[in-house]
C-alpha cells in the first residue's frame, strides 16, 4: 500500500477538486439559470484535472523514484490514480446531486426537452444518478488514462547524455 500512497493521495485530491468544480458550476448558474452554457463551460474542468495529474506524477517522480522516473512508471502511476478516481466517482456523483446541486437533473431534463435536443423519455434516461454514475466511472478511466499517457511524456526523466 505504501508504494501507491502517492496515487491514493492525488486521487482524493482529484475527487475533492471535482466536488469543488461542481460547487463552482452551481454557483456560476450553469446548473440552473445559465444551464444553456453548461455543456460549453463544464469542459474547462480539464485544466485543473491536467494540472493535478502533472503535480501527482511530479510528486511520484520526486518522492518515490528519487527524481528518475521512466515513461512507463509515470504512466502506470497515472493509471492507478485513474482507477482510484473511477472507484470513488459514484460516491462523488452522489454527493454532487444530493448536496451540491439536487435540482441539476430536473433542470437539465427541462432544458433538453424545451430546447428540442431530447424527448422527455430520452432526457430522463440520460439525466439521472445511475446514468451519471456509470458515465463518471467510464469517463474517469478513459480520460484519466489518456491524461496519464500524455502527462507521463512530460514528467519522465530525460536520458543522460
Amino acid at each position: 500500500m505504501k508504494n501507491i500512497s502517492i496515487e491514493i493521495k492525488w486521487a482524493f485530491i482529484f475527487v475533492l477538486m471535482m466536488l469543488a468544480w461542481m460547487f463552482l458550476e452551481k454557483s456560476l448558474g450553469w446548473h440552473d439559470e445559465l444551464i444553456d452554457q453548461h455543456s460549453s463551460f463544464t469542459n474547462l474542468v480539464a485544466i485543473p484535472s491536467i494540472i493535478i495529474y502533472v503535480f501527482a506524477l511530479l510528486d511520484k517522480k520526486k518522492n518515490y523514484y528519487h527524481g528518475q522516473m521512466s515513461y512507463k512508471e509515470g504512466f502506470l502511476s497515472g493509471v492507478i490514480i485513474s482507477v482510484i478516481v473511477a472507484v470513488l466517482s459514484p460516491f462523488s456523483q452522489y454527493i454532487t446531486v444530493e448536496y451540491i446541486t439536487p435540482e441539476f437533473f430536473s433542470n437539465m431534463i427541462e432544458y433538453s426537452v424545451s430546447s428540442g435536443a431530447l424527448t422527455q423519455e430520452e432526457a430522463e434516461g440520460w439525466f439521472n444518478l445511475k446514468s451519471y454514475m456509470i458515465q463518471s466511472v467510464i469517463g474517469a478511466l478513459v480520460m484519466g488514462i489518456i491524461t496519464a499517457a500524455i502527462v507521463a511524456i512530460f514528467t519522465k526523466s530525460k536520458k543522460p547524455g
